[in-house]
């Protein structure tokens, strides 16, 4: 497929694919069951926004109300054990092993690997033959895909079926910055106000040190923690911020008068929003582990900092 394309967004989030013709979904019937750890939100009025944006590009303000219908969401996001409960009921096969490739990131790449392509304005993203869900940075690191760890390299697409198969769905942005805030209001985490740093607290898990080269891991984990790893916020869900991105239902918009950034918009066009930021957002780089913020993905982007997590009507 050559060389990975220039990404839109370039970044620790992830790169778009852009590889031409994408291999047909998988069609998958609603048949799974609701996973253990379900949470209620209620509804009401909720926020979406920030009046202090600090990634003005990315259409994080202003802060306003919307009102929310009461919904159920998972405690966690999706674990690599339900998703593999998942592909052994239905034979799902997911778009990145149709592929046959997928993004790692540099310092991840398997020994032995070889020479691989690397995105040209995000050059710790590196093509892996073989990287997939059950072996997240390519073959021979099927141990990286602990079982209650996020399940990743999941393109929008898998991401939906999984939802569908359980019975229900990707969360809108406005539900997932509701269910993030905890019943806090207009805070900026999910735990408040207060500002992880290299040094301490460690309320999730994100980068400590110098992006890209030197991750010190000095909250525990260089890659993914456990998916209930960390406190939960107000509501019981866990790691709202921080560990993986979370694909949400919405596309991808940014209003602004702008004309950088209508451009930006305009080639984006098509991308759906993911939220929450990953163990690779940093303050220095991608500060993009907070409530408010968000960014956009193609959705036939795969990563091993990317999952999901499913809401429910009620």
């Amino acid at each position: 497929m050559g060389s990975p394309p220039h990404s839109a967004e370039a970044g620790c989030c992830a790169p778009a694919r852009d590889g031409g013709a994408r291999p047909g979904a998988t069609p998958v019937a609603e048949a799974g069951s609701y996973p253990d750890a379900i949470v209620d939100i209620p509804g009401g009025a909720g926020l979406i926004g920030t009046s202090a944006p600090h990634l003005h590009e990315d259409g994080e303000g202003p802060l306003r109300k919307t009102r929310i219908r009461p919904f159920r969401m998972g405690a966690t996001v999706v674990t690599n054990a339900a998703f593999a409960r998942f592909v052994a009921a239905t034979g799902f096969v997911t778009e990145t092993e149709r592929w046959g490739w997928s993004f790692v990131f540099h310092a991840d790449v398997p020994p032995g690997t070889g020479p691989t392509d690397a995105v040209p304005e995000a050059p710790w993203w590196r093509r892996v033959d073989g990287a997939c869900w059950s072996a997240p940075n390519g073959p021979g690191t099927e141990d990286a895909c602990h079982p209650d760890h996020p399940v990743t390299q999941l393109s929008w697409e898998d991401a939906r079926a999984y939802a569908a198969w359980v019975g229900g769905r990707l969360p809108s942005e406005a539900e997932w910055e509701h269910a993030a805030r905890g019943g806090l209001g207009d805070v900026r985490f999910p735990w408040g106000g207060d500002e992880p740093r290299d040094d301490g607290p460690f309320p999730c898990n994100i980068w400590q040190g110098t992006f890209p080269d030197r991750n010190t891991a000095a909250d525990g984990y260089a890659t993914t923690a456990p998916a209930s790893a960390f406190a939960p916020n107000g509501y019981g869900l866990y790691q709202m911020c921080g560990n993986v991105w979370e694909w949400t239902a919405d596309a991808w918009r940014v209003k602004s008068l702008k004309k950088a950034a209508r451009a930006r918009a305009a080639a984006m066009r098509g991308y759906k929003v993911s939220k929450g930021g990953s163990y690779l957002c940093h303050a220095s780089y991608c500060y993009r582990y907070r409530i408010a913020a968000r960014s956009g993905n193609s959705p036939d982007s795969a990563t091993p900092h990317h999952g999901l997590r499913v809401v429910w009507d009620v």
